[in-house]
C-alpha cells in the first residue's frame, strides 16, 4: 500500500470511528499519543504531566501564552528534549525506545532557525536529503519544487546567512518538508515574518494536510489559530486547558479569542490601572 492509500485509510476509519462515537479495535492509530508527559527545570515545572491523543490528518494549533509550556511540549515529543516523566508514541513509535523509526516519520524544522548558514539554499536541501538517505536524484528533483513553491528558486544560490527572517523560515520548512513526513511539527511558524511569507507558507501547510499529512504547529495568535486549524490543544502554566475542534473549544464565547482569555485566566487582568501615568494623569 502507497503511503496516499495508507494516509486515505487512517482518515477513513478516524472519520467512521468518530461518527460512530465509539473506539473499535479497528481504529486508527493517533499520529501523537502522550500520556503522563512532564519536564521540570529545577523547581519550575514547565510542562505537568499532560496526556493527548492527536488525530492523524488534521492541522492541529498547539496554543497559549508565552512561558505555558508549548515549546517544551513540541520538544520532548518530537525527542529532542528527554523528558522527565511520561511516553510520547508517534504514529505507533516509541518515540524514546525506538526513535529511528519515529524520527524517520517526522519533519521538523531546524530548532531556532540554526541552519548551515555557510551554505546556499540549494546545497542545505542538498545536504539534509542526503542525511536522510534520499537519492541524489529524487532530493534534487524534491529541492527544485520546494524552492519554486516557497518563492525561494530566485535566491537559491544565495548563502543561508544573507536570507531574510522570512526566507530562513521558508528554508528550513523545505528542509522539515523533504523527506515526505507523516507528521510535521512547526514552532511558532509565523512569528517574525512578512505577510507575503505568512500567505505562502500557510498555503503549502493547508495543501499538505489536504494530501493526509498531519501539522502540529505552536502559536499564541488565536485568529491564525482559528482561521487555519482543525483542532485546537490550549496550553497553560504547563497544562492542558481545552482539547477539541476550533468550535468546541470557542463553545459559546463570542470568537475562539475570547475562549482563549477565559481558559487561561487572564480576561480580569488589570490591563492599566496602575499605570495612570501613561495617559497623561498629573
Amino acid at each position: 500500500m502507497t503511503r496516499e492509500a495508507e494516509r486515505a485509510r487512517v482518515r477513513d476509519e478516524e472519520a467512521a470511528t468518530a461518527a460512530s462515537g465509539a473506539r473499535t479495535p479497528g481504529a486508527a492509530v493517533p499520529a501523537v499519543r502522550v500520556r503522563g508527559l512532564g519536564k521540570r527545570f529545577g523547581r519550575q515545572t514547565a510542562v505537568a504531566g499532560i496526556d493527548l491523543d492527536l488525530p492523524a490528518g488534521r492541522l492541529i494549533g498547539l496554543a497559549g501564552p508565552n512561558g505555558a509550556g508549548k515549546t517544551t511540549t513540541l520538544s520532548m515529543v518530537t525527542g529532542l528534549l528527554r523528558p522527565d516523566e511520561g511516553t510520547v508514541e508517534v504514529v505507533g513509535h516509541d518515540v524514546w525506545r525506538d526513535p529511528a523509526e519515529a524520527k524517520a516519520r517526522i519533519g521538523v524544522p531546524p530548532q531556532g532557525l540554526r541552519l548551515f548558514e555557510r551554505l546556499s539554499g540549494r546545497e542545505l536541501l542538498s545536504y539534509v536529503g542526503r542525511l536522510r538517505g534520499l537519492p541524489g536524484e529524487v532530493t534534487d528533483q524534491r529541492a527544485t519544487r520546494l524552492l519554486d513553491v516557497l518563492g525561494l528558486a530566485g535566491s537559491q544560490h544565495k548563502l543561508v546567512v544573507d536570507y531574510s527572517t522570512g526566507m530562513r523560515k521558508k528554508i528550513g520548512l523545505a528542509s522539515a518538508l523533504l523527506h515526505d513526513p507523516e507528521i510535521l511539527f512547526l514552532d511558532e511558524p509565523f512569528e517574525g515574518i512578512d505577510p507575503h511569507s505568512a500567505q505562502t507558507i500557510r498555503e503549502v501547510l493547508e495543501g499538505y494536510t489536504a494530501a493526509g499529512t498531519t501539522v502540529v504547529f505552536s502559536s499564541h495568535v488565536m485568529e491564525l489559530v482559528e482561521s487555519l486549524c482543525d483542532r485546537v490543544v490550549v496550553m497553560a502554566a504547563g497544562s492542558i486547558r481545552a482539547d477539541g475542534t476550533v468550535a468546541e473549544v470557542r463553545g459559546d464565547a463570542d470568537s475562539l479569542q475570547a475562549a482563549f482569555l477565559e481558559l487561561v485566566g487572564t480576561q480580569d487582568r488589570d490591563t492599566g490601572g496602575t499605570l495612570d501615568w501613561l495617559r497623561g494623569a498629573r
